[in-house]
């Protein structure tokens, strides 16, 4: 019932002459597994991480931003940790600076 599963060559013990070509197949499935890994996860990641640090290091008094909580406001001070968003007409709010997740087109916000 099994035999499909373990080849003839194996369940006999005939392993011995092609035991080097597994360990090769399985060295070369492991290294196949860190490619994918690397394109689907790792390299997508890193590459949002820096567009992430290159729009914090952008970022400017009068900007118009979405914060991660959904808030939408005009940039009135910008530091290295902390910003502060006008999210009305006289009402500010102090976010953490990694919290803006886009910078809108200016004229977006006109209520403000």
């Amino acid at each position: 019932m099994l035999e499909y599963l373990i080849p003839a060559a194996m369940a006999e013990g005939g392993a011995g002459s092609a035991g080097g070509a597994g360990a090769i197949g399985q060295i070369v499935m492991l290294v196949g597994f860190v490619l994918i890994f690397y394109f689907l996860l790792w390299r997508p990641q890193s590459k949002r991480a820096k567009a992430h640090k290159k729009l914090m290091s952008e970022l400017s008094k009068g900007d118009e931003v979405t914060i991660s909580g959904g808030l939408m406001g005009r940039l009135t001070k910008v530091g290295d940790e902390f910003i502060s968003l006008e999210i009305a007409e006289g009402t500010e709010v102090n976010v953490q600076k990694s919290s803006v997740i886009s910078v809108l087109p200016k004229g977006t916000l006109k209520s403000i």
